[in-house]
Formats: C-alpha cells, structure tokens, sequence
C-alpha cells in the first residue's frame, strides 16, 4: 500500500471560500488549496507553501482542524498498482498577503473565492465537504461553548 499525506487550508472571509481547481488526467473537480508534503516537510509548512503555489496568497494557519483518511482502491488510482492510503491533515488558515492568481505547471489550474451558498451547486471534491464539517465543529475563538 502506498501512502501519501497532505495538508489542506480552510480560509473563508466574508462568507466566501478560497478553492482551487484540480484538474488532472481527465478528473477535475473544486477542492481546497493545498496538496502534498515534500520531504520531511512539516504539515503546517507545506499548507502554507501549497496556498501560496496554488492560489497567489500568503497564508497564515490558525489552528489544526483534523485529520481524515481513506484509501483508493488501486483501481481507482490515476497512477500507481497499489492501494493508495491517504492522509489529509486540514487546518483553519487566513490570507495575510499576496494576489490571487492560478497555478502554471501545476494539479491546478484556476483559483477563485465562492460564496458559501454557492457549493452545492459546484462539482467539488469530497474533501471541501469534510473541511467544511471539521470547520463547523470547531469554535472561531478556539473556546468551546460552556456546557
């Protein structure tokens, strides 16, 4: 089984989201920025390298969302003979500089701010639901609501 882990940010500002375009080998889709760790790169380094590779923007995170797994069946695989087991590690970040612009040469190739209302109608990958659901579980403040 192979493994891959990556690190992905959740930045919304004034009820929009920040997402990136995959698109790669014919499968495409909406996701949020971020992507793989190089090296011994850590998470919260490389999520705030792939914002900036992916997006234009500068990125600060905020905190650790959580961590979500699945595995993609070998057959499923854009490329590879193995089962693939992902790791994505999903963190609350904000812009704090740069301009928006698209990826060259990269998995992505347009990157856009949404309104939150608008996601239902977007082909988007299942990991901006599960970012949007961790996101939710978690205070802004950090504080959880007394009991």
């Amino acid at each position: 089984m192979d493994i891959r882990i990556a690190a992905y940010a959740v930045i919304i500002r004034d009820d929009e989201i920040l997402l990136a375009h995959w698109n790669e080998h014919g499968r495409s889709g909406w996701t949020l920025p971020g992507g793989g760790i190089e090296g011994e790169e850590h998470p919260a380094v490389a999520v705030v390298r792939e914002v900036r590779e992916e997006t234009g923007h500068d990125a600060a995170v905020e905190r650790l969302l959580g961590i979500d797994t699945m595995i993609v069946p070998a057959a499923k695989r854009i490329s590879g003979s193995a089962p693939l087991y992902a790791m994505r590690v999903v963190y609350r970040a904000h812009v704090t500089g740069g301009t928006l612009r698209n990826e060259v040469g990269g998995s992505s190739d347009e990157a856009r701010w949404f309104p939150l209302d608008s996601l239902s109608s977007l082909k988007k990958v299942g990991l901006v639901d599960v970012a949007l659901r961790l996101n939710a579980e978690e205070p802004a403040d950090g504080v959880p609501s007394p009991a």
